[in-house]
């Protein structure tokens, strides 16, 4: 039976209201994996942590498997009418948006999603009210060529403008990046909290924040996984609950991120 753990981590915000505890969950890279019927199990532990909200920060699917996608929609619609679930593309909704093959049936993955209430985020933002405190969610969707193999071209803070504007300087800021290959770009964007995934950990995990390779092909690759702390933000790269590409894991448990924000 595959496993996963919960690990939390705690940060401050002056924006915050005094008081405020406003907790996050973060689940990234899915890849259709069943924890249990219906992922009975991975929504039992999210209902146990009672978040906030629940943040996807991408390849919840996987790209070749369109059949598996009603299945992915009735798992994050559940979460959807317990908690405010935002979500973010990663490489894999991406490439079956625009494969001419595979989009009519994204498509209406994604229209059940928004049915269900879920705010998919296409470089857009949404904003909500938690413990009279005001956060402002960012969906960040790169282009396809920042996920080139192994090499990609170095993105900008100008391109992250370009794509979501300017974060929003009364606000808690989340962005949601699947992506963290950029975190250079996105502490210096200005997010109060940076969430991404599609590293898995590194594959081979060597410790709190370092692994030894990832989807993109990259050794040691920055920011691989766990938290990091710049310029006044906070970024967390999730190992994933799935697994795909490199199918492997060592020394490198599937976890659920749960970030508490205080005042």
């Amino acid at each position: 039976m595959k496993k996963f753990r919960v690990r939390d981590y705690e940060i401050k915000s002056d924006k915050l209201c005094p008081g405020a505890s406003v907790r996050l969950a973060l689940l990234a890279d899915l890849h259709g994996l069943e924890f249990g019927r219906e992922n009975k199990r991975l929504f039992s532990a999210l209902e146990q942590r009672r978040p906030d909200a629940v943040l996807l920060a991408g390849d919840m699917v996987v790209r070749k498997d369109p059949e598996g996608l009603p299945g992915i929609a009735r798992f994050i619609g559940r979460l959807a009418a317990r908690f405010p679930v935002y979500y973010a593309l990663g490489n894999h909704e991406c490439r079956m948006l625009f494969n001419p093959e595979q989009s009519s049936a994204y498509l209406k993955y994604e229209e059940t999603l928004k049915k269900r209430g879920v705010h998919i985020l296409h470089n857009e933002n949404s904003d909500m009210e938690i413990q009279n405190s005001r956060f402002r969610f960012y969906g960040l969707e790169i282009p396809m060529e920042y996920y080139a193999k192994p090499r990609s071209p170095r993105l900008t803070v100008e391109k992250v403008r370009e794509l979501v504007g300017f974060p929003d300087p009364d606000s808690v800021c989340v962005l949601l990046a699947h992506n963290p290959k950029y975190g250079k770009a996105y502490f210096s964007w200005g997010a109060d909290v940076i969430v991404c995934g599609h590293y898995h950990g590194g594959i081979i995990r060597l410790n709190e924040h370092h692994g030894l390779s990832c989807p993109q092909y990259l050794f040691l690759p920055p920011y691989c996984c766990g938290d990091f702390h710049e310029k006044g933000g906070h970024m967390f790269v999730s190992p994933g609950v799935g697994e795909h590409t490199i199918p492997v894991r060592i020394h490198n448990p599937r976890e659920v991120l749960m970030i508490t924000v205080k005042n």
